[in-house]
């Protein structure tokens, strides 16, 4: 009696698919037990060859007795959950060119894997292609993981993407769509009505900080001070940390900046104890920060914090994180009067950042600017200013950027070209949402 290729399991099939992949005719196959006919009889799938019989024909294509069996390949498949495992390793460790490439190779094969692992391995190359900052690519593959039925709204792994999705928006300058992702992902919580997880807690400090990029302290705050109830109540200390973390951010934005520093402090001791170093490197970055920003601080405590954080970024940040550190030591260089160092360090956070057009390159360039004016370059520091305006043109407008427009403007006039910092003013109030008014004309009166 004839039997189908599904009565034999694909055997057949499988068999003649690796036979002419690897060029070979039935007559290749043949041996003293196992005719040509025969062959084309398991091909055909109208015979079930025997154990004897399936392991020589595995010998003469190449592969295992359990691959034409099953068409799973188990030492296959551990190969590429192998590729997964280090691909993991690779991304905590900062080397995400590797990590991306690991994450593809196995998903070129999929089908071997199961479905979890592959979800893992899609969620790898996303988050890879995150810190390589190809944000499109990483936020496409975001999107159809946590659109997927297979992923549970309220569990750890739909709260990682809703965070990675707050976090890919706000880095690509879409400010609208990162609040939008996170406020649904909150209510959806709230609506759960589910214990409060570390997951959930990560979640609303990542929307504190898509609130201050928009702009929008009031709401920033707000969360912030709900978040730190909850998570001094629910929260482990990593929790903990990241709600203060964004709450010095808050902050700092509103002109506190000793109790900006002391929350980022507080920050980094709750993280201190995690294998995190790069958010360990970053909280150290911020330190120093909020620290060059009070007119009495202990400089070479800034220069202890920048040097630990450039050790850490160097290992696992990414070129724009590296690039924030040199302009931050370029920064404090122009703090201890040495205009030499801080433009050294300023053109190498422009060499890493490749002068692309982001708000981090054109931070960098008014550190440059004002080490140009402190050297005697006027002319070169004129022209590094009005790079940076081009540049920030060029820039979607969020709060960042409008920190940067309000740094420039302060170059100018310290520099005495008061014309040219009220033009840069004007563009900062109008990166926090205030507009020039509308319809005026300028009217000369003299004054009573």
């Amino acid at each position: 009696m004839e039997q189908s290729q599904s009565g034999t399991n694909g055997i057949g099939q499988r068999l003649r698919e690796l036979r002419q992949k690897r060029g070979l005719n039935q007559q290749d196959l043949a041996s003293a037990d196992i005719s040509v006919s025969y062959v084309s009889l398991i091909e055909t799938g109208k015979r079930a060859p025997s154990e004897t019989v399936l392991k020589s024909l595995a010998e003469r294509v190449g592969c295992t007795v359990d691959y034409l069996r099953t068409g799973r390949d188990d030492t296959r498949v551990k190969e590429l959950e192998l590729k997964i495992v280090f691909g993991d390793m690779a991304l905590r460790n900062g080397a995400n060119g590797e990590a991306l490439q690991s994450y593809s190779e196995a998903l070129a094969n999929a089908p071997l894997l199961d479905e979890a692992m592959v979800r893992r391995a899609k969620l790898g190359q996303a988050l890879a292609f995150e810190k390589l900052g190809r944000l499109e690519a990483a936020i496409q593959l975001f999107n159809a993981l946590y659109d997927d039925p297979e992923t549970t709204p309220g569990s750890a792994e739909w709260a990682q993407l809703a965070v990675a999705l707050c976090r890919a928006y706000r880095d690509a300058g879409d400010q609208v769509m990162s609040v939008e992702v996170g406020e649904r992902a909150m209510k959806q919580l709230d609506r759960l009505g589910l214990d409060v997880t570390d997951d959930h807690i990560q979640l609303g400090a990542t929307l504190i900080g898509c609130y201050y990029n928009r702009g929008d302290l009031t709401q920033a705050q707000l969360l912030s001070n709900r978040l730190t109830q909850v998570a001094e109540e629910n929260g482990s200390r990593v929790a903990r940390g990241a709600v203060y973390w964004n709450a010095a951010l808050v902050a700092n934005s509103r002109g506190q900046a000793k109790e900006s520093l002391a929350l980022a402090e507080r920050a980094l001791a709750l993280m201190a104890e995690s294998d995190n170093v790069r958010h360990i490197g970053l909280l150290k970055v911020n330190c120093a920060a909020y620290l060059l920003e009070i007119d009495s601080c202990d400089l070479d405590h800034v220069a202890v914090l920048l040097t630990e954080a450039q050790e850490t970024m160097l290992e696992v940040g990414t070129a724009a994180e590296q690039a924030s550190v040199e302009t931050y030591r370029a920064r404090l260089a122009l703090r201890q009067a040495d205009p030499d160092a801080a433009l050294e360090r300023a053109s190498r956070a422009l060499g890493l950042l490749r002068n692309e057009s982001r708000w981090e390159s054109a931070s960098a360039r008014v550190v440059l600017a004002q080490a140009q004016f402190e050297r005697g370059e006027a002319t070169a520091g004129a022209e590094t200013l009005h790079a940076v305006e081009r540049q920030l043109g060029q820039i979607p407008v969020n709060r960042n950027t409008a920190l940067v427009w309000r740094q420039a403007g302060d170059v100018w006039q310290l520099n005495g070209h008061p014309n040219e910092a009220l033009a840069m003013y004007q563009h900062a109030l109008s990166g926090v949402g205030l507009v020039p008014l509308k319809g005026a004309t300028r009217v000369t009166a003299p004054l009573i």
